[in-house]
């Protein structure tokens, strides 16, 4: 891709993005999106390994995509099994908006933390104590956002594809912010 060449931040960000989205998009031909209960640890699973797949090809040598691959699997089976969820896939089962939004912060913190720290198995250190943090961070920001936008799709269409647009919209942050803290990282 001569416009976005993968060394530079923005080539980097643009490749890990269109990984992390094309991944989701792959991942809802595998699974259904729900609420929580309806989203088991194999979806969770399935879907891990959509994104992870992609993602690992990107990254440098140090970091295997193999290991890559398996420790996204067992954070997003993880921190399904425990009764988070898996938080990208999930719509949560109340429309009342502040609800929404604080339930998204905690649980998409928790999520992110999970997956994080699932991750970090993967990243070579000194730096991969500051991937836990990215993506607990990343995931906090997002899902509030797409739990927002979700809302208000479905409200205007009165379909719940409404919804699956707000975690697209998640799906698309969480790779741009994610993309942003690996280049800086250096993953």
């Amino acid at each position: 891709m001569p416009f976005a060449p993968k060394n530079t931040r923005f080539g980097f960000t643009f490749l890990w993005t269109l990984a992390t989205f094309g991944g989701f998009l792959l991942s809802l031909l595998l699974i259904e999106v729900g609420e929580k209960p309806d989203v088991g640890v194999v979806e969770a699973a399935i879907g891990g390994f959509a994104i992870a797949l992609p993602q690992g090809c990107l990254l440098k040598k140090p970091i295997s995509c193999i290991r890559w691959i398996l420790s996204s699997i067992l954070g997003w089976s993880i921190i399904t099994a425990i009764g988070i969820g898996a938080v990208g896939w999930i719509v949560p089962s109340t429309q009342i908006l502040p609800l929404r939004i604080l339930s998204g912060t905690v649980y998409g913190a928790l999520g992110g933390l999970g997956i994080g720290l699932a991750q970090w198995l993967a990243i070579p250190q000194p730096v991969a104590w500051r991937w836990i943090f990215v993506s607990a961070a990343s995931w906090a920001v997002v899902v509030p956002v797409g739990s927002f936008v979700g809302t208000i799709c479905r409200y205007l269409s009165q379909l719940f594809l409404g919804e699956v647009i707000g975690l697209g919209i998640t799906w698309l942050l969480v790779g741009i912010l994610t993309g942003i803290n690996a280049h800086k990282l250096r993953l």
